[in-house]
């Protein structure tokens, strides 16, 4: 228990607080001046409006880089090189023609699970040339509701970088090449295409 004396002393000062705190000055300077409280008010009003509208627009979305180079592959060195996008392969290679004359380069699909891979994280997922017409003319008739893998395929040879031989993309054992390249891993993750550098 406090003492009279303490009590009262401490009660003092309470009052003298609370009568500092109770803003009475402020009070006389609203009644005294209207037009401040309402130019405050509507410049409090207009800073909100404001800042609804910032949030419910939405962000512009960052430009789209376009693609202008791909990678291929050197049928001579087993090495990968860009070049420009939309050539048809085969195409000059750094290291020269093929032993038969033709050009060694043919584009390859570089593909990778993680998403800025490094060039360890990258793989081959397979090659492709564009198929001469003695080849396409041999291809069995088609299906009547080809598949968007089909019609990609039409007219082009894919193979795997181990395999020697060339096979139609659109036939079964191109698809087959197609969705080994594009097949998910053990996390369920499917590849996805790498841009060059």
């Amino acid at each position: 228990m406090l003492p009279n004396w303490l009590t009262y002393e401490l009660g003092e000062k309470w009052e003298r607080l609370r009568g500092r705190l109770r803003l009475g000055g402020l009070r006389d300077w609203v009644n005294e001046h209207p037009a401040g409280v309402v130019a405050m008010a509507a410049g409090s009003a207009a800073l909100l409006l404001i800042v609804v509208i910032a949030q419910l627009v939405p962000d512009r979305p960052s430009p789209v880089q376009a693609i202008d180079k791909e990678w291929y592959y050197d049928l001579n060195t087993g090495e990968l090189f860009v070049a420009g996008k939309g050539l048809t392969p085969p195409i000059e290679a750094p290291s020269g023609p093929t032993p038969d004359g033709t050009p060694a380069g043919v584009r390859a699909y570089v593909l990778s699970y993680v998403y800025d891979p490094n060039a360890s994280e990258r793989f081959i997922g397979f090659l492709e040339t564009t198929a001469p017409e003695d080849v396409t003319a041999r291809v069995p008739g088609r299906a009547a509701r080809p598949s968007a893998a089909t019609e990609w395929g039409r007219g082009k040879l894919i193979r795997r970088v181990e395999d020697a031989l060339w096979v139609p993309a659109d036939t079964p054992m191109g698809q087959a090449i197609f969705e080994e390249a594009f097949a998910p891993n053990e996390n369920g993750e499917r590849p996805a295409y790498c841009r060059p550098d």
